[in-house]
């Protein structure tokens, strides 16, 4: 006789609150179909650049596949202090100050594993990546989102985080330029959030994987505030500035003292970053500033097109300062953001994400990235047009 397991019961309760990724979703019914054209996932178009591949190529040649230092090798940590001091005059030990991590997925989900104890709270702004709020669940943290306002470009302010701040709240994480909106803060704006953080002693995790598609301002690194670079947690990587998201390297930049714990998670959950992919990154920093330039420019462009087309749909969005998203309002259609980005990738094959994937402030809005070639996004825009006119009519 076989006894069957209730697995439902076996299972964490940690991991059963977290809910699948919508934008998954929404991707692997794309998948499926003929035809489509996808704005959903969050992934440049472009290949790495060749100095890159050809580096890679070289380790493996070289036979190059050990194991690296649990920190990562540090010829690239070296690298990475090099940046910071030339871009933000920022000083990271590379020995003990600089992590190399397997994305920034990863980094978020070890450090919150080394700070957080049950019942902890982590200030998150809504909406945002939803990889964070589920990373502050998997290890028994609380996520508190705090709202920010469409009519404010969904900007983070004092005045909500003084609403949502408790006695239990230990962290605020951030990420500037922001995925889902394309919201970048401005440096004043940042002041203000530096001394709240200061003000209520909490640690600041600052995700800034979108440093490099910043449109109007020079991007403001964290940690370069006022008394900042010692609560600061700086968190960034290859895959979006460099388009190397396969190669799943990303890092971490903290003090010392923390630093240590969030290594020794690191090193029993992952011992270390992809060898190959870090030989990558070493050349990434010091040859493809060029490459990284014309992906600026190029989406920069694509930017145009896309928001120049949904202001010609009617829908209220504001023009994105940062990153490769956009977030128009769809109320108008009648249709809840589910509900539209389910029939647009019926009736005219194109993926989006519902703004309710990234927290309740996301609600009546889609998440378009503009990753994508401009043939693709122009017809992609001519296909919502028909779509968004059919509904509004």
């Amino acid at each position: 006789m076989i006894v069957l397991i209730n697995w439902d019961s076996k299972l964490s309760e940690n991991v059963k609150a977290v809910p699948p990724s919508g934008i998954r979703k929404f991707f692997d019914i794309a998948q499926t179909m003929k035809g489509v054209i996808s704005l959903g996932v969050g992934e440049p178009d472009y290949a790495a650049p060749d100095k890159v591949i050809e580096s890679c190529i070289h380790s493996l040649e070289k036979k190059e596949t050990s194991y690296t230092s649990n920190w990562g090798l540090l010829e690239l940590r070296r690298e990475i202090a090099k940046t910071f001091a030339t871009r933000y005059q920022l000083k990271y030990r590379a020995e003990n100050e600089i992590l190399i991590t397997v994305g920034v997925s990863e980094a978020i989900n070890t450090i919150m594993q080394a700070l957080l104890n049950p019942g902890d709270e982590v200030l998150i702004p809504d909406p945002a990546y939803l990889a964070y709020p589920a990373c502050v669940k998997l290890a028994s943290g609380i996520p508190v989102l705090v709202p920010t306002e469409c009519e404010n470009e969904f900007k983070l302010t004092v005045e909500e985080l003084e609403a949502a701040v408790t006695d239990k709240t230990k962290i605020l994480l951030i990420g500037y330029p922001n995925n889902p909106t394309g919201t970048v803060m401005d440096k004043e704006s940042l002041k203000k959030i530096a001394v709240f953080a200061e003000k209520h002693d909490l640690i600041v995790i600052s995700d800034e994987i979108y440093c490099d598609l910043t449109y109007d301002d020079n991007h403001t690194c964290f940690a370069s505030l006022p008394n900042m670079k010692e609560r600061t947690i700086v968190l960034n990587g290859f895959s979006k500035s460099y388009a190397m998201t396969g190669l799943r390297i990303g890092y971490a930049c903290g003090p010392a003292e923390v630093m240590q714990s969030v290594c020794k998670v690191h090193q029993y959950s992952m011992l270390c970053a992809p060898v190959t992919g870090q030989y990558g990154a070493i050349t990434a920093l010091r040859d493809c500033k060029e490459e990284v330039e014309a992906m600026y420019n190029e989406y920069h462009t694509r930017r145009e097109i896309v928001y120049n087309a949904i202001i010609g749909m009617g829908l209220p969005v504001f023009k994105p300062k940062g990153a490769f998203y956009i977030f128009p309002d769809i109320s108008s259609t009648g249709l809840s953001d589910e509900e539209f980005c389910d029939k647009l990738l019926h009736e005219e094959q194109v993926a989006v994400v519902p703004g309710s994937c990234f927290g309740k402030q996301g609600l009546d809005h889609v998440r378009i990235s503009y990753a994508s070639s401009r043939d693709n996004l122009k017809e992609a825009m001519n296909r919502m047009a028909r779509f968004v006119k059919k509904y509004q009519g």
